[in-house]
C-alpha cells in the first residue's frame, strides 16, 4: 500500500537576502553617519541613507514578485501555508520585542535614572555630586549644560496623526471583510483610503519634526528626552512606512484580480502588520506625549 505525502515547495537559492543585508548596513551607516554630520558641511551621510532605503525597496518589491509568482503558480502546499503563518507571528514577535527595549529605556530613565539623579534612595552625596541643580521632574527638559528644550504636547499633530491611525486600522478591517465577503469594490476602495491615511500619517510626522526642529528647540541633542522621543517616533515612523509599502504591494494584487475569501494569507499578514503597528502608536502616544 502507497502513501500519498503532501509536496513541500524548496525555493532555489536566492540573492534577496544578502541585498537585503547591505541595503540594512546601509541605512544604519548612513544613518549614523548623517547625525554625526548635522554640524558640519559634508552631507555624505545623508546620501549613504538614502541609498540604503532604495536597495531595501528594491529588495522588498523583488522578493515579493518572486512570493507572488510562485504563490500564483501554485507552488506552494497547506504546509507552506503554515509556514508562512509562523514566519510572520515570529517576525512581530520581534518587533515586539525590539519596540520593548525602547520603551524599557524610556522606563528606566523615568522610574530609575531620574529620581537616583534628584537624590532618591539616599542618594543625596550623589546627587550634589553629579548634578546639585537636577530636578527629578519629566520630561527632563532642561540638559547638564542648561540648554532648556520644549515638551512636545500631546495636542495637535499628535492627536490628529493618532485620529488618522486608529481611523486606519477600522478602514483596513471594512478591506478585509470585503475581501471575506467577495466584495471586490469594497476591498480596492477601503484599501485605498487606508494607503491614504498611512501616507497622511507620515507627511504630517514630518510636520512634526520640523516644528519641533526650526521652533521648539527639541532635537536629539535634547537630552535622554530628545532622545527617546525622536526614537521612538522615528522608528514607528519606519514601521508606518513600511507597512504603507506593504499594503500599496497588497493594493497592485488587488487590482490584479489576486486573492480569495479561501486564499488570502499576505492581505492577512499585512493586516497583522498594519494593526500591530497602530497598537505601538497608541502606547508610543500615551507614555510619550501624555503622561
Amino acid at each position: 500500500m502507497t502513501t500519498k505525502h503532501e509536496t513541500y515547495y524548496v525555493p532555489a537559492q536566492s540573492a534577496w537576502p544578502i541585498i537585503g543585508a547591505i541595503g540594512l548596513f546601509l541605512i544604519a551607516f548612513g544613518a549614523g553617519s548623517y547625525v554625526q554630520q548635522l554640524s558640519t558641511e559634508q552631507s555624505s551621510g545623508g546620501y549613504i541613507l538614502i541609498a540604503g532605503i532604495a536597495v531595501i525597496l528594491f529588495m522588498l518589491f523583488g522578493w515579493f514578485k518572486n512570493v507572488i509568482d510562485e504563490s500564483m503558480a501554485g507552488m506552494y502546499s497547506a504546509q507552506m501555508d503554515r509556514s508562512f503563518r509562523q514566519g510572520m507571528s515570529w517576525f512581530i514577535f520581534s518587533e515586539i520585542m525590539f519596540f520593548g527595549a525602547f520603551f524599557g529605556a524610556l522606563f528606566y530613565a523615568r522610574m530609575i535614572a531620574i529620581p537616583w539623579l534628584g537624590g532618591a534612595s539616599n542618594n543625596a552625596m550623589t546627587h550634589e555630586v553629579l548634578w546639585p541643580t537636577f530636578e527629578a521632574i519629566w520630561p527632563l527638559v532642561t540638559t547638564p549644560d542648561g540648554t532648556t528644550t520644549e515638551a512636545m504636547p500631546w495636542t495637535g499633530l499628535p492627536l490628529i496623526n493618532t485620529l488618522i491611525l486608529v481611523t486606519s486600522s477600522v478602514t483596513l478591517h471594512f478591506a478585509h471583510v470585503g475581501l471575506d465577503k467577495a466584495k471586490r469594490t469594497q476591498l480596492i476602495v477601503w484599501l485605498a483610503i487606508t494607503i491614504l491615511l498611512g501616507s497622511g500619517f507620515l507627511f504630517l510626522q514630518v510636520e512634526e519634526y520640523a516644528h519641533a526642529y526650526n521652533e521648539m528647540g527639541l532635537t536629539l541633542e535634547s537630552g535622554i528626552y530628545g532622545n527617546t522621543f525622536f526614537l521612538l517616533t522615528g522608528f514607528h515612523g519606519l514601521h508606518v512606512t513600511l507597512g504603507t509599502v506593504f499594503l500599496m504591494i497588497l493594493f497592485l494584487r488587488v487590482l490584479k484580480g489576486h486573492f480569495t475569501p479561501e486564499k488570502q494569507f499576505a492581505f492577512q499578514a499585512g493586516s497583522w502588520y498594519w494593526h500591530f503597528v497602530d497598537v505601538v502608536w497608541l502606547c508610543l502616544f500615551i507614555f510619550v506625549y501624555i503622561i
